[in-house]
């Protein structure tokens, strides 16, 4: 496997780690690092549903992100999330994602606003906000069910992301963002922690990638989001443990 800048192999992960409980007010949050990206996660707890939501009973897990204006290596104006087409792709993103292991029904008739706040920025700040909005998310739900409002903890399983790219031909896990930049290929992909995907984004930039290649990036992610969920147990694990998560 070659190397990659900073000592790095091509199939490696940049430094992660997760610092729970960074907002004193919000019911779960989380600061997540991967890299030189860092993202502040908070999940707060809304005893509503939205109105169009019919199904009695149920809840709903919804995300919003954002990047503040020195996130980025030159001042960007302050990020709209109502009028930003990228921050409504990747709001979605972060909020499919959640939402497909939380078991919605025993969430009860509340809402878990998820809200994703990049505060540097140098690749991944998406499949971070994924991380970390997990980690923030359990929190959030550990804290209903400390406090009786809710049974059960409503998470089914874990959930992780990964960047994953291709330059000059090498297949490259996590990328920054002058990798990012560069490369032809680019593909973002998260799992559940019982193997199963739950979003493929990928794109060619110039350039095709075959089915081999495809089938590679796979299952690299994969084995990046093995190590992922092992970091989120560090936080939760006392509570919502892998050891007992469904194959």
């Amino acid at each position: 496997m070659s190397i990659q800048r900073n000592n790095r192999k091509s199939d490696q992960l940049r430094t992660v780690h997760i610092t729970p409980h960074i907002s004193k007010h919000a019911e779960g949050s989380a600061e997540i690092k991967m890299g030189d990206t860092k993202v502040i996660c908070s999940a707060s707890v809304e005893e509503s549903v939205p109105k169009w939501i019919r199904t009695p009973e149920t809840g709903w897990v919804t995300a919003e992100y954002g990047m503040l204006p020195r996130s980025t290596h030159s001042r960007m104006r302050r990020d709209k999330t109502a009028s930003s087409g990228r921050s409504q792709e990747i709001s979605r993103l972060i909020g499919r994602s959640l939402r497909a292991v939380t078991d919605l029904k025993k969430l009860g008739e509340r809402q878990i606003c998820m809200d994703c706040d990049v505060i540097q920025a140098d690749g991944g700040t998406r499949t971070a906000s994924i991380n970390g909005g997990f980690v923030a998310l359990a929190l959030a739900l550990e804290s209903l069910k400390k406090e009786v409002l809710i049974e059960h903890l409503p998470l089914t399983h874990y959930v992780a992301a990964i960047s994953v790219g291709i330059l000059n031909q090498e297949i490259l896990l996590d990328l920054c963002y002058e990798e990012d930049q560069k490369a032809q290929t680019d593909m973002n992909v998260v799992f559940a922690s019982n193997g199963q995907l739950i979003e493929i984004q990928g794109t060619a930039e110039g350039k095709t990638f075959s089915r081999e290649q495809l089938n590679h990036i796979l299952d690299i992610a994969w084995s990046a989001c093995q190590t992922l969920f092992k970091e989120q147990e560090k936080i939760i694990g006392s509570f919502f443990p892998l050891s007992e998560m469904p194959k």
